[in-house]
């Protein structure tokens, strides 16, 4: 994708205009935002005309340079209908801004929806499915109908705005039923009672379609996904998302929900086909790419093409140090968030991650001011109680980290961070049940946060139920294949359960990912203890000292022994030079508590099989690398003991020998 023709940057700008005029209209906020910023971040001098000229210049009275703007034709009957409800329409979205939102669908929805459960099929079915009924039993509970005249006199776009004021209006009322955060009414217990009478009013609309001699726009088809989402009925959802973005590709938030349905990358694969050609499927293949933690180079590649567009957008700056997060490139997401908070001081976006990388490095200053930052600009974003709680976190007050990241999922219940961060909070506190239900909230928000399932399987380590924990460790193994630290855990937990060959083929797998994947400086679990970034052909020395003690246990000691050996090969790597002085020069990791225990194990092993020399050698580097001293001081006295009694012992028998020959020959 290269740079756009004069023409198509015109064409663009058209529809970005349209699109935040038209989510404005619908108060889809997020969305139209999204589109204004974008809009913003095209390099153009149309948005710049005249900053170079003096307000009493003559040149000043010059029009501005017009873009032609090319939006898509409306329907006649809608353009009619739109025009005759205006005043009704202007009325009902005031109402909205307010925050009424029952007053506001009451404008175009006087009267109760009606009341039955979400329906499972298609609308298109409906029609099959007429000839069925009279064949019902008499007394069978049928759906409720909702009367299609009360509707069929309403635009699409008042209809739209009325459902989805009473959509918010339930999701307003199951928050507040569902009282305090953890409580006995949080979590499945509440549901949103409005989205049985907006799927059935939907229903109908959408069978009656064709006949009126109508077409749909996509804001409807959206909401219905939206509704379908909500149901568990992700396979229709996913279908009604796909049509709303063909009929209008402009609107962010549908290819939001698009991508929430998406698991693996052969999900988002085998959809792609069926995806609308144009610059917004580009931007949704990037954003879901970077929310299945695909940070691959074909990723940036086309991420910077869409940059080559939009060179100041915040959003794909944002996309960038996402996916060097999920990379554990610290240093490069940090710099990316650092420009960005910079350049707009006051965005609050994406500042949770920001402060993730920034607990991970352990920043601790910068961590404070981004705080204070954020809690000047708004205290009250989910975004800024993530921040605060996160600094709390790192001064190890994790009582008020977690009043700080309750304070945040009561804004929004659908926080991810908050809840897989409040889990880290409650196992630093030892609350594992708190931790447990903390994080399977964390899963039902996002199946594909790879720290929650994590975490439940470290939570169900420290109550010693490991099957359980071998089972979500899995899950997270399979997010994310190339984090040697989830495949450590896979075989850790495969060891406790008594699976060694099981927990073999894990630690080996960690081997390879770690070939792939550098884990950096920090922990994906909360912690800043890890698997530390080796590379230059270092393997992991804590993997294969894991490996050989499963093959201990499987009583392959040869084995054993030559995973102990290539252990110790650590320290030095693969290009040791015998003058070097320093670990670091010598390529290695040099003398860690890991290699001393391989060392002591071989020693030991070698004082079995009798090799007395090689066993004095690593005993000795034991007592002199400072590690282990005690026990290396104890097998070399064993060693030297040894020796004294074997070389009495020949010596005795050298005297036997002798006398025995003597004594034949007197």
């Amino acid at each position: 994708m290269g740079t756009l023709s004069e023409s198509d940057t015109a064409q663009l700008k058209a529809q970005l205009q349209d699109a935040v005029t038209s989510c404005t209209d619908r108060c889809l906020y997020q969305s139209a935002k999204w589109a204004a910023e974008l809009l913003t971040s095209l390099p153009s001098s149309d948005l710049t005309y005249g900053s170079d000229t003096e307000v009493d210049s003559p040149m000043s009275d010059a029009p501005p340079p017009q873009t032609p703007v090319r939006t898509p034709p409306k329907d006649r009957i809608e353009a009619q209908l739109e025009a005759r409800e205006i005043h009704k329409f202007l009325l009902a979205k005031t109402y909205f801004d307010c925050r009424e939102y029952e007053r506001c669908a009451a404008v175009f929805l006087p009267g109760t929806l009606p009341k039955g459960s979400i329906n499972t099929s298609s609308p298109q079915s409906a029609k099959s499915k007429s000839a069925a009924k009279g064949k019902a039993k008499v007394g069978t509970p049928t759906k409720a109908k909702f009367p299609l005249e009360s509707i069929s006199g309403l635009s699409q776009k008042a209809l739209f705005l009325a459902l989805y004021a009473k959509y918010i209006a339930g999701e307003k009322r199951k928050d507040e039923e569902s009282e305090m955060i953890l409580g006995p009414q949080d979590g499945g217990v509440t549901m949103n009672k409005e989205l049985n009478g907006i799927s059935t009013i939907l229903e109908e609309w959408f069978s009656s379609l064709a006949s009126n001699g109508r077409q749909g726009q996509g804001w409807l088809e959206y909401l219905y996904g939206i509704v379908l989402a909500k149901g568990k009925n992700e396979k229709q959802a996913k279908q009604w998302f796909i049509r709303s973005v063909h009929l209008y590709p402009y609107n962010w938030g549908a290819w939001q929900e698009l991508s929430s349905l998406f698991g693996t990358v052969e999900e988002l694969n085998l959809i792609t086909s069926q995806l609308p050609q144009n610059l917004m499927t580009f931007i949704f293949h990037v954003y879901t790419s970077q929310e299945l933690y695909q940070s691959t180079d074909q990723v940036h590649t086309e991420l910077s093409q869409i940059q080559d567009i939009f060179p100041a957008s915040a959003f794909l700056k944002t996309q960038r140090a996402l996916l060097y997060y999920h990379t554990k490139d610290f240093d490069e997401a940090e710099a990316i968030f650092s420009g960005l908070l910079q350049s707009d001081p006051h965005r609050i976006d994406s500042l949770d991650n920001y402060s993730n990388i920034l607990y991970v490095m352990g920043l601790r200053p910068k961590l404070a001011f981004l705080a204070q930052l954020a809690t000047a600009t708004d205290k009250f974003r989910p975004e800024t109680c993530c921040v605060v709680g996160n600094y709390y976190s790192l001064k190890s007050e994790h009582e008020k980290a977690v009043m700080y990241f309750r304070r945040a999922l009561t804004l929004d219940r659908n926080f991810l961070s908050a809840w897989t961060l409040m889990g880290h909070e409650f196992i630093e506190m030892k609350n594992t049940h708190a931790a447990i239900e903390s994080y399977r909230r964390a899963v039902d928000v996002n199946r594909k946060d790879y720290r929650a399932w994590y975490g439940l399987g470290q939570t169900y380590e420290v109550l010693e139920m490991h099957s359980y924990a071998l089972f979500y460790h899995q899950r997270a193994a399979s997010l994310r294949p190339y984090d040697p630290k989830m495949w450590m855990a896979v075989g850790q937990c495969f060891g406790k359960v008594g699976k060694y060959p099981n927990g073999i083929r894990a630690y080996k797998r960690a081997l390879v990912a770690g070939s792939y994947y550098d884990a950096g400086a920090g922990s994906s679990f909360g912690s800043q203890e890890g698997v530390s970034g080796l590379g230059g052909g270092i393997l992991d020395p804590e993997v294969l000292y894991q490996i050989a003690l499963l093959y201990e246990r499987l009583n392959d000691l040869q084995e054993c022994a030559a995973y102990m050996e290539l252990t110790i090969a650590q320290e030095e790597g693969p290009e040791y030079d015998e003058y070097s002085s320093t670990p670091g020069e010598m390529g290695g990791v040099g003398v860690t508590p890991t290699t001393s225990k391989a060392r002591m194990w071989l020693a030991r092993w070698e004082f079995m099989r009798g090799m007395y020399q090689r066993s004095m050698e690593l005993a000795n580097e034991l007592c002199q690398d400072g590690v282990e001293v005690e026990d290396a001081k104890a097998l070399v006295r064993d060693i030297r003991a040894r020796i004294e009694r074997e070389k009495d012992e020949g010596a005795r028998a050298a005297i036997e020998a002798v006398e025995r020959r003597f004594g034949r020959k007197t």
